[in-house]
C-alpha cells in the first residue's frame, strides 16, 4: 500500500481542458433595469437583508445572509410567485474564501423570470433545509451534503445519496483528487474481496483516460485489433493496419461520400483561429 500524500487543490493540475478556454465574465446590470426584478428587491427587503442585488445574463441575482434563506425563499415562493426551484447546490470557495457559497435557482412560470438566491457559509457551518417549503429539496441537499460535506439543519433524511455510505472524503470539493484519493483506490477491492486481497489485486485503477490493452476482453486495440478472448501479452500482439473507416470509403446507393483514408496527418494549433 503506498503512503498517503497531502493534495492541495489537486483539480487544478487536470489535463481534461481546453487549453484555449478563457471563462468569460458576464456583465451585471443594475436591477432598475426591469421594473419586475425591482420590485421583487423591494419586496424581499421588507423580510430579510438584502446585501448586493444585480441583474446578470437576464437573471436576478440576490445575495442574503445564511440564517434568513428559509424566510427569503418562503417569500419568494408565496408573494413573488416564484413557484419552481429549479437548482440547489454549493460552489467551493475554501481556499479562497473559508466557505462555500449555496445557491438557489428559482422560476415564476407567471412572469417568466428567473431568480437566484446565493448565501455564504463558512466551512464547517451548518445551513437550514427547505425542503419544507419545495420538495425537490430533499435531493439536493442530500446531494449537497455528499458532494461538499455542507451540513442541512433538521433535513428529514440527510445521508449520501451518490456514494456509498462508508465513502471517504466529498468528491467534489476542489481538494478532492480527480481519480480518487488513496481510501478510494482500495475502496472496490476491500469490499469484494477484502483487505486481505490487497496484494493480489492490487489498486484500482482510476484514471478515466487510461486505456489497458490487457484488461477485459482484450479486443479493442487500435492498429492491433484481435478476435474477442484472444489470449494475448506485451510482445506478441499481432500488427494490423489502422482504418478510420470501412474499405473503399463511405457510399450511399453506389455514390461516394466520404473518399478512402488510411492516414490523418495532426496538427496542433498553437492558437485558436
Amino acid at each position: 500500500m503506498r503512503a498517503y500524500k497531502p493534495k492541495d487543490d489537486v483539480q487544478k493540475k487536470s489535463y481534461y481542458n481546453d487549453r484555449f478556454y478563457i471563462t468569460p465574465t458576464l456583465k451585471q446590470d443594475s436591477i432598475y433595469n426591469d421594473s419586475i426584478f425591482s420590485e421583487d428587491v423591494s419586496s424581499l427587503k421588507n423580510v430579510a437583508d438584502v446585501l448586493d442585488a444585480h441583474i446578470q445574463a437576464e437573471h436576478l441575482v440576490v445575495f442574503i445572509n445564511p440564517e434568513d434563506n428559509v424566510k427569503v425563499i418562503t417569500h419568494l415562493k408565496e408573494i413573488r410567485a416564484y413557484d419552481f426551484m429549479m437548482e440547489l447546490t454549493a460552489v467551493d470557495y475554501i481556499a479562497t474564501r473559508g466557505g462555500f457559497e449555496v445557491v438557489y435557482e428559482m422560476l415564476s412560470t407567471s412572469k417568466r423570470k428567473r431568480l437566484r438566491v446565493k448565501t455564504f457559509i463558512k466551512e464547517g457551518q451548518a445551513i437550514e433545509t427547505v425542503e419544507s417549503i419545495f420538495r425537490m429539496a430533499n435531493w439536493s441537499e442530500r446531494e449537497m451534503y455528499d458532494m461538499y460535506g455542507v451540513i442541512v439543519n433538521n433535513h428529514s433524511y440527510l445521508k449520501r445519496i451518490l456514494m456509498p455510505d462508508d465513502w471517504h472524503g466529498h468528491p467534489l470539493l476542489k481538494t478532492y483528487p480527480l481519480e480518487g484519493d488513496e481510501a478510494a483506490s482500495w475502496y472496490e477491492v476491500d469490499r469484494i474481496f477484502g483487505k486481505e486481497a490487497r496484494d493480489i489485486v492490487g489498486p484500482e485503477l482510476r484514471d478515466g483516460a487510461c486505456v489497458d490493452r490487457y484488461d477485459t476482453e482484450r479486443f479493442a486495440r487500435l492498429g492491433h485489433e484481435v478476435p474477442k478472448g484472444t489470449k494475448i501479452s506485451e510482445g506478441n500482439e499481432p500488427d494490423t493496419p489502422i482504418r478510420y473507416q470501412e474499405e473503399g470509403g463511405v457510399k450511399l446507393f453506389g455514390a461516394t461520400l466520404v473518399t478512402p483514408f488510411d492516414k490523418i496527418e495532426k496538427v496542433q494549433l498553437k492558437e485558436r483561429k
